[in-house]
């Protein structure tokens, strides 16, 4: 009883999911993280990619798609304990420029489509529909040791 009616509020909450709309796809850390802690605040999105050429790549983990500077610049949201922002070799390793289609989520545990392709429980992003090649055995023995599983791709 706050004394607004149901469309005010519908105005207010779509205002608001336009500001955190243009703070997600200008990759901005604004005031849409996980958490409440001020230092070790992480965004709780993805970084949208820059460009849709051939620069694009998916993570074979969790089919997250960035361009590969993006990945070398802050790793994989979904799966930092592949330290791709640290080494090189893990962002070639870990990723793929080989993949099928790509679908943006903003509420992956809310979307039907996000939940079908098994990635309802990874932050807001753009991700592939499909990744035909395996994470190498060494990344996939990183994933057990860190308790996190790994689906490999279904072969045809």
């Amino acid at each position: 009883a706050d004394g607004k009616s149901g469309t005010w509020r519908i105005a207010e909450l779509n205002a608001t999911e336009r500001g955190r709309s243009v703070a997600m796809a200008s990759g901005k850390r604004s005031d849409y993280f996980r958490g409440d802690e001020e230092d070790d605040r992480a965004p709780s999105f993805a970084q949208i990619p820059t460009s849709f050429g051939h620069e694009l790549r998916a993570c074979l983990r969790c089919r997250l798609v960035k361009t590969y500077d993006q990945f070398r610049e802050s790793g994989c949201e979904n799966c930092p304990f592949l330290e791709m922002e640290k080494e090189h070799d893990n962002v070639v390793n870990c990723t793929t420029p080989n993949f099928t289609g790509i679908i943006s989520v903003m509420d992956p545990s809310r979307s039907w489509a996000a939940r079908w392709l098994r990635i309802g429980r990874y932050i807001p992003g753009c991700y592939t529909l499909a990744v035909s090649e395996e994470l190498p055995e060494e990344y996939q023995a990183i994933c057990a040791d860190n308790n996190v599983q790994y689906v490999p791709p279904k072969r045809a």
